[in-house]
């Protein structure tokens, strides 16, 4: 018999996500599209909605508009109801002793009304930015039969990985009896996902003693393990925190690539096709005689005259005749002009490419972008929303186009440069 779904769920979705660089100029990191029809988000509330829990808050702060249109009231996840329901939660900005999030603690603690507000059990904790399958009601369930105070939901990776998250050392029963946080020099290779599942009372006593006390990692989980037990919960399936433009692009390839254990259609992911007032369940696809469409991603609304080799395109992307579009990621409404060429790109929405472009061009992969080396540096271009390039110009690797750039005088723009 299954257990009582009586949790309630806060999901944590306001990282400003800085690395995913333009990306996240206009919208918050979970707001990012993802996959075609997808937003980041969409995973942790369809992995929510799946597992049968019914209360969700979601914890907004930076440029949080984009984000709060597409969650709206929640009915594309069923959570609509009685007993059902959404509700965003902003910083209390402006309150007495109160601030923006200071880190992932602080954003529960002042939230302590709404989990007063919603009885439970278990308080289970999510980052709203990663991609993922998982059963939460078998997370609880364990938990329960842990009579664990807390439960954390880890995962094996490298050693050279684990420098960027929390680790638990475990003893034979899965008790996490150690906890480093980022350690320069690991002793095991058990991460932390930033999924949690709190006993509610625990967790309100443990926010009520030191309002310093701001971050889980850091703070709230080492003094758990000396105080109650702490599990970890094994996790053995895809997960991607997808927080860098690398790592976004590898998980939007991973979804064509045989074997890669991403499936969102399969995990039930579900989108929100009305938000924003613009309806993503558009007409089907249409495939020109005379097109190339080789292990792509297309989704409704397209129309593909040109080549479409291994990448994913959002709906209403036009490629027009004699165009080529290889290892990209294009998202909505953007159009390709005749006989442009695009390698190895992520371009945001609404961006056009006039005639005779080539967007991603030549050996330069090893140039990273000068602004910014640290987030483009394998020869991804990064074209930002509503940008221009103009027919017949030329980009080479590890470029940016800032969002809504439109000049034409510019001819040729060389690897690693921002305009």
């Amino acid at each position: 018999m299954r257990e009582r779904k009586d949790a309630l769920v806060l999901l944590l979705a306001g990282g400003v996500g800085s690395r995913l660089n333009i990306l996240v100029n206009h919208r918050a990191k979970p707001a990012v599209p993802f996959g075609g029809l997808y937003r980041i988000i969409d995973f942790s509330l369809s992995n929510v909605m799946n597992s049968g829990l019914n209360r969700v808050g979601v914890l907004t702060q930076y440029k949080p508009l984009s984000l709060m249109r597409h969650v709206e009231s929640g009915q594309a996840w069923d959570f609509t109801g009685r007993t059902r329901g959404v509700k965003i939660l902003p910083p209390r900005t402006g309150e007495k002793d109160s601030d923006w999030y200071k880190g992932t603690a602080d954003a529960i603690r002042q939230n302590i009304d709404f989990i007063r507000a919603n009885p439970c059990e278990e308080v289970v904790i999510l980052s709203g930015d990663h991609i993922y399958q998982m059963d939460f009601d078998a997370m609880i369930a364990y938990h329960r039969h842990k009579n664990a105070g807390l439960t954390i939901g880890m995962m094996v990776v490298s050693k050279e990985e684990i420098k960027q998250f929390g680790a638990g050392i475990v003893d034979d029963n899965n008790r996490i009896i150690d906890w480093e946080e980022k350690p320069k020099e690991p002793r095991t290779n058990l991460a932390s996902m930033g999924i949690y599942v709190f006993d509610t009372k625990y967790l309100l006593n443990a926010l009520s003693r030191d309002r310093k006390e701001i971050d889980f990692g850091m703070h709230i989980v080492p003094r758990a393990i000396e105080e109650k037990q702490v599990f970890a919960y094994p996790f053995y399936g895809y997960w991607r925190d997808v927080g860098t433009i690398q790592s976004y692009w590898e998980t939007n390839m991973d979804i064509m690539r045989e074997g890669s254990g991403i499936s969102p259609e399969e995990w039930g992911i579900r989108p929100n096709t009305e938000a924003d007032g613009r309806p993503m369940d558009r007409s089907a696809a249409r495939f020109v005689k005379g097109c190339k469409v080789e292990s792509a991603m297309i989704s409704a609304g397209c129309r593909i005259e040109g080549t479409v080799i291994n990448s994913v395109l959002s709906p209403g992307v036009i490629v027009k005749k004699g165009a080529v579009v290889r290892d990209s990621v294009i998202l909505e409404d953007c159009v390709i002009g005749e006989d442009a060429q695009v390698d190895l790109v992520v371009c945001d929405k609404r961006v056009s490419i006039g005639q005779g472009a080539v967007v991603g061009v030549g050996e330069g992969k090893d140039v990273a972008n000068r602004e910014y080396p640290t987030h483009l540096y394998t020869g991804i271009t990064l074209l930002g929303k509503g940008a221009t390039v103009a027919p017949s110009m030329i980009i080479g690797r590890n470029c940016i186009l800032q969002p809504g750039y439109g000049e034409t005088d510019l001819k040729e723009l060389a690897d690693g440069e921002t305009v």
